[in-house]
Order: structure tokens, then sequence, then C-alpha cells
């Protein structure tokens, strides 16, 4: 949806175009040869992502690499090139589901037409969602029509949706799920088997059904923070664990939860970030988007100690490298053990 609203580049030329180049993951390759590799530049036209990441894999020490393009940088797209270098951090994903089960028809069908609504209201400006209730309502009322009617079907078929989750070899049926879960009930028992169902959802093989458990679980976080007494508990490993991925979207929206997650600053968190994830936290905080970068130099300044008001400070004051210096002194402090 992303990509689809960023082409809306220049009336004389609706050609896809580069606006910046961000490369993460590279510690020891060559960030030059990367870039020969990836044969474009600023204001050059989107290239091939599978011929990119072909030439990319080509070069030593890199395992796998992604290529994915963001909006956007001066009305032109980021190009974001993720390389996973041999004995960096590794991903293991649940082995490929086999399984023939599906959603009922009428709620995959209402799943699908919430897409093209969503990606309609990105275009009429008119995206916002309400996550207060713990899960997503959108400003646009045909699309919070169907959110709603998602409570009582999803209600009905709350066993069958985390089944669909876990087992069906369609990722399609699976993203479905996962973004479905979030309208499951309230009660306590309901509501751990939605927990449990979306961070299961988050070590899936395919990167859209880890990007609607990650967009779920978010909710889920939101309306958890809002109504303590639901008791609902989400482990920040594997969010963790997906700052480390190759894959844009799930940096990003790892590093959106996380922020969530240590606005208390949960001291087994924070030490959780700084022993797993610290380069990454760093290089994202550095990118040149500065929506994109905010998550990230957040996380950077609490490892860092600041309070909110310095981190702010020292954002709007474009006083980065000082921040990032200090969250990598405390990692000497308190220890890192990986």
């Amino acid at each position: 949806m992303a990509l689809a609203a960023s082409i809306l580049v220049r009336a004389d030329d609706i050609t896809p175009r580069i606006g910046l180049i961000e490369i993460y993951g590279a510690r020891k390759v060559s960030l030059q040869k990367i870039r020969t590799a990836i044969a474009a530049k600023a204001g050059d036209p989107l290239p091939s992502q599978q011929g990119t990441e072909e030439r990319i894999e080509k070069l030593s020490g890199v395992l796998a690499s992604r290529v994915e393009a963001a909006c956007c940088s001066d009305r032109n797209l980021i190009l974001y090139i993720g390389v996973e270098e041999r004995a960096s951090p590794h991903l293991e994903f649940h082995p490929a589901s086999a399984g023939d089960v599906v959603l009922p028809a009428d709620l995959f069908e209402n799943y699908q037409k919430l897409l093209e609504n969503a990606e309609a209201s990105i275009h009429g400006r008119n995206a916002d969602e309400d996550l207060t209730n713990g899960y997503s309502l959108m400003a646009d009322p045909a699309s919070r029509e169907l959110q709603q009617n998602f409570l009582p079907a999803v209600e009905q078929n709350l066993a069958l949706v985390d089944r669909v989750l876990r087992q069906s070899a369609d990722p399609e049926q699976r993203a479905a799920a996962a973004y479905l879960l979030q309208y499951g009930p309230s009660g306590s028992r309901a509501l751990k088997m939605v927990v449990d169902g979306l961070q299961y959802g988050l070590r899936d093989q395919d990167d859209e059904v880890r990007n609607s458990a990650i967009r779920a679980l978010r909710a889920v976080m939101v309306g958890a923070k809002l109504h303590p007494d639901r008791e609902i508990h989400i482990e920040p490993t594997w969010f963790v664990e997906l700052m480390n991925s190759v894959v844009w979207s799930d940096r990003r929206n790892a590093s959106l939860a996380l922020v969530n997650m240590t606005e208390t600053r949960d001291p087994d968190t924070l030490q959780l970030i700084r022993e797993r994830a610290l380069p990454s936290v760093i290089e994202m905080a550095r990118w040149h988007d500065l929506e994109h970068a905010l998550p990230a130099f957040i996380l950077a300044g609490r490892l860092a100690g600041l309070d909110e008001q310095a981190i702010k400070t020292a954002w709007v004051g474009e006083n980065r490298e000082s921040v990032l210096k200090q969250a990598l002194g405390q990692r000497a402090k308190h220890g890192n053990t990986h």
C-alpha cells in the first residue's frame, strides 16, 4: 500500500524513481561493493528486485539480501537494501505449513474488501485508525463497518482462525488470519489464544504474514495499556530478533512495537535490545528519512538512559550522533554477552 501511494511522483513522469538508497546489515562487506552491485543511484528508475538481490548475494560474505522500496523522499522512493552476512544474527522461522485449512469464505472475502478499502483510504488521505479498543477501527466508514463485523465473526470462529494461522499452506490465508485475530473476544482465555497466535505469527516464513501479525499485536498492545485489567502479557523476544531481519518491513514494524513496549523503561526489555539488537538500532537511527529513523532513535535514547524530553531535544536539535554514542557507552557499562 505504501508503494502504491508513493507512485504519485510527477505529473510529467510517473516512473517510480529512487530518492535515497539505505543499506543496512553490512558490518564487514564493503558498502562500495554493495553499491556497485545495486547498479543504480538516486534519480534512477527502480532496479529489478530479483536481479539486484542476485548480484548482491554473489558478493563474498553475503548470505542473503533483500531489496524493498518505501515511501518517500522528495516524492521519490527510498530503496532499502538489507544484507545478511555470514555469522551475523540469523532468524529461524517456522517450517512451511502444509495444511489445507482455510477461513470461512465470507470472512476472507470481507478481509480482502478491507485491503481494497484501505488502499483507497491512503489515496484519499483518510487512513487514520483507532487502536484504543485493542483492535483497529479505521476512520474510513466503509472500512470501519467491515472491521466491526469482524468482531462477531472472529468470536464465532476463533479456534479456526488460530488454526489457519498455524497450519494453512496458503500465505494469504495465514496473513488474513493473523490480522483477524486482533478482533477476538476480550475474555482472558480468548485473549491468551489471540496473543499466543500472534506471537506465533511473528515467526512465520512469509513476511506479509509477519507484517499482519505485528500490526495486530500493536493494536493489542495499545488495548492492553489502556485496559490493564485484561492482564495481557506480550513477550519482546521476537520483536527484538526482527530488528536484525534482512527485511526492511520487519525492522520498521518491530521498531514501532518496541517503542511502545519500552515506554515503561522495563530494564529486562532494554537489556535484551542492548544484547541482541543494538547495532541494528544504531544503523536504523542513522537512516536519512526522519520518519523511518525516529523509532530507532527513541529506542537508542532510552538505551542511553535519557528521559523523553532529552531524547526529543536531541532529535529536534539534530544531535543524533551524541545520543547514539551514549547508547553504545551504556552497552559497555551494562555488559554485552553476545
